[in-house]
């Protein structure tokens, strides 16, 4: 049970008052002393205990831990950020045939509310969120905790933050998830996105975390114990390493920031391509790429859009038994991607992708457990909130608008609530605090969490 400071202060306030109403004799006044004696004793019990729990909730590693991405990037025009609808919005414009999500966010839970131009069936008017909003993410990682997801890799876009709009925006949201995670107990840990970067913007990398370590006291465990550590190091993630799809930036500059996290005192996971170890298909052939993961702490493998249901075992299942073997054999620890499902429907241009099924939970479950039955040790899940992509497991809509923008509702015979349930339970069998299964679990009352 984690003490809240504030309440017990308040606890004992209201205790001594009720000793001070008391004391109307000299008799009662020393029984009164007694008492507040009795009560400041408690008091450093207290304290005493609150300490010690501190202690023990500090992450020292992410073994044993599932942890999700978060994003973080909604914004509506009256949430005083400055960016209008940012990432809802198509061409500037969030309106029904005008947008970019796939998934309508289950809304009643969040404290700050924005209304669209989209209607639902009834006519009723469709609300989202902004993830500018401290009461947004406060609710989130609630979530986190009330369904036993360990933690968030907080995304740092290197595009964005580069604006100074952006680097506002997600200064914010930073801030907010760090002021959380002490709150809820959860994991927290940065992790820059390369997507976008150019040769140079490196640079922009190395200042930004330099600027946070500082602000947020990333190398103290008393003063941010939230923070995820990793052989003894606060851990930081680089993502977008090897990919051979034309970026603006080489294994030069990878290099570089890896190199300048380490000399800063991080330990570092490194994103790469699906196939980083066979070096072909998603990955550029350059074997250099090896030797950069061998610098690194931990390896993570991008896997959203690979396959689906069907065709994930054999190809994909052994595929990641061969990576452990690889990854142990070097000295890297590896953590393994699963993600809920696909899609991009309302998306510019990819209007006739192809989705990737949920099926009511049994393709994210199939891929956790294969990933603990496969030697996994921690988990990666693709994402917590992408509602623009498919892939977030937060509490997404089952009644979603209707009208020339077609969503993708939550199944019918699953809660809104399902994929994080799901999540903890994978949780609690990576820890082997419940047997391992291959099959998802029975949820028997929708309504426990």
């Amino acid at each position: 049970m984690r003490f809240n400071v504030d309440i017990i202060v308040f606890i004992l306030l209201i205790l001594m008052w009720k000793c001070l109403l008391c004391g109307k004799t000299i008799t009662d006044s020393i029984a009164m002393k007694i008492r507040i004696s009795y009560i400041m004793t408690l008091a450093l019990c207290l304290i005493s205990g609150l300490s010690l729990s501190a202690e023990g909730r500090r992450y020292d590693s992410y073994k044993g831990l599932v942890m999700a991405g978060y994003q973080g990037w909604f914004n509506a025009p009256a949430d005083g950020a400055g960016r209008g609808w940012y990432h809802y919005e198509c061409r500037k414009t969030f309106a029904p045939g005008s947008c970019t999500i796939d998934f309508w966010p289950e809304v009643s839970e969040y404290d700050k509310l924005y209304p669209t131009d989209f209607k639902f069936g009834d006519g009723s008017t469709a609300y989202v969120f902004s993830s500018y909003d401290e009461s947004t993410v406060d609710t989130h990682f609630r979530w986190m905790q009330e369904y036993g997801l360990d933690g968030v890799f907080m995304q740092r876009f290197i595009a964005e933050i580069k604006s100074k709009s952006g680097k506002k925006h997600f200064d914010k949201v930073l801030a907010s998830a760090m002021k959380s995670a002490c709150r809820y107990d959860r994991a927290i840990a940065v992790m820059y996105d390369l997507s976008g970067m150019k040769a140079g913007d490196e640079k922009v990398l190395l200042g930004d975390i330099k600027e946070l370590k500082k602000k947020h006291n990333l190398m103290s465990r008393d003063k941010n114990p939230a923070y995820l550590y990793h052989n003894g190091k606060p851990l930081v993630t680089v993502w977008g390493v090897g990919f051979n799809d034309n970026r603006r930036y080489g294994l030069d500059e990878a290099e570089a920031i890896v190199d300048g996290l380490i000399n800063m005192g991080f330990s570092v996971m490194i994103g790469v391509p699906t196939h980083w170890r066979e070096l072909e298909s998603d990955t550029e052939s350059d074997p250099r790429l090896h030797d950069i993961i061998k610098k690194c702490d931990i390896v993570m493998p991008w896997f959203v859009g690979r396959y689906n249901e069907r065709t994930y075992a054999p190809a994909y299942s052994r595929l990641i038994v061969d990576d452990i073997a690889w990854a142990k054999e070097n000295n890297v620890d590896y953590v393994p991607l699963s993600f809920p499902g696909f899609s991009w429907k309302n998306m510019p241009g990819h209007e006739k992708s192809v989705s990737i099924n949920r099926n009511s939970g049994d393709f994210l479950w199939m891929q956790m457990a294969n990933c603990i039955a496969s030697g996994a040790e921690m988990l990666y899940i693709a994402m917590f909130d992408e509602i623009d992509e498919g892939t977030a497991i937060f509490k997404c809509a089952k009644q979603v608008p209707v009208g020339k923008s077609v969503f993708v509702p939550i199944d019918e015979n699953i809660e809104s609530d399902h994929y994080l349930w799901l999540v903890g339970n994978a949780a609690q069998m990576l820890r082997g605090e419940i047997p391992l299964q291959m099959k998802q679990p029975e949820r028997r009352n929708l309504a426990d969490k």
